[in-house]
């Protein structure tokens, strides 16, 4: 059998990436509490210490920037100290399985198949702690109008981690496409759900126009997947060829030449390894290492 760590390591990855929750500056109750502060710093300095309509105004905008400013910082410093600690868990679950991967190198389980059930409920454990734990982030809805979608965002990345469908299927039109993994776990659900490769497509769309050089290596791989899987090799090297103008990947490349030169079937994006695996598009390839017998 292959070492533990490649077992630990391809089984594990398949979904164990760690959820960043965005932070938006709009604050809706914040900033109507600000507002009714700045008018009242107004209304103090002008009618209550009689300065010119000049200097109430120029205070009023003061006491609204700096309460609007304190309030702000406050909330992000205790949502940020709650997505660590969501993240510990994860780290911490992460742990455990290293610990295990380490164990095996000494013992190897009997089986691949039973190594792969263990990993993987061993995973919901620690993700299921951390879906609970995101309960916390709750409270701040009214103080963050983005943070119903955070929320989902992230319960949508740790729900895909233990294959936990229905839940993504739920939460996903609330969620926030803003970078590649999440665009690419939508496309790949709808993948799944065998939906229309040209709705597929515009999510695509929507994930390559923010993104930098070599930032569509994930979201190329994924879309031209895709579209090899659907029949459509010309619509995939086309869409190879074009992420190629902002990308100088290996993987891409050589999977373009491949439709290039019609091997279709050499095409493969296990070159990007564990993010590419943890969209549950492909299972990793895993070998059995033959045990060889001493003689004397």
């Amino acid at each position: 059998m292959d070492s533990a760590k490649d077992l630990a390591v391809s089984q594990s990855a398949r979904g164990v990436f760690f959820c960043a929750v965005k932070w938006y500056n709009t604050r809706m109750v914040t900033l109507l509490i600000a507002i009714v502060v700045g008018f009242g710093g107004f209304s103090a300095s002008y009618w209550g210490a009689d300065i010119g309509m000049g200097w109430s105004i120029c205070l009023g905008v003061v006491s609204f920037g700096v309460f609007q400013a304190a309030v702000g910082l406050f909330v992000q410093k205790r949502v940020k100290a709650e997505m660590e600690r969501v993240q510990t868990i994860l780290v911490e679950g992460q742990k455990r399985l290293q610990q295990k991967m380490q164990r095996w190198q000494l013992r190897p389980p009997g089986s691949m198949q039973a190594a792969q059930k263990e990993i993987f409920e061993d995973t919901k454990i620690f993700v299921k702690e951390a879906l609970a734990a995101t309960s916390s982030l709750e409270k701040y809805r009214l103080w963050v109008p983005m943070m119903n979608r955070q929320i989902a965002t992230a319960r949508i990345q740790l729900s895909w981690m233990i294959k936990d469908f229905n839940t993504v299927d739920e939460l996903m039109p609330h969620a926030l496409l803003l970078d590649p993994m999440m665009c690419c776990i939508k496309m790949a659900r709808m993948q799944m759900r065998s939906e229309d490769v040209a709705e597929i497509r515009k999510v695509y769309r929507k994930g390559i126009r923010r993104v930098r050089y070599n930032g569509n290596v994930l979201l190329a791989a994924t879309m031209s997947w895709i579209e090899l899987n659907r029949g459509d090799s010309d619509a995939a090297f086309k869409t190879l060829t074009e992420a190629l103008k902002n990308s100088d990947n290996e993987t891409l490349k050589r999977n373009h030449e491949c439709l290039m030169n019609n091997r279709p079937a050499h095409f493969s994006n296990s070159g990007i390894g564990d993010q590419w695996y943890s969209l549950l598009l492909e299972e990793p390839r895993m070998r059995m290492q033959r045990q060889r017998s001493v003689y004397r």
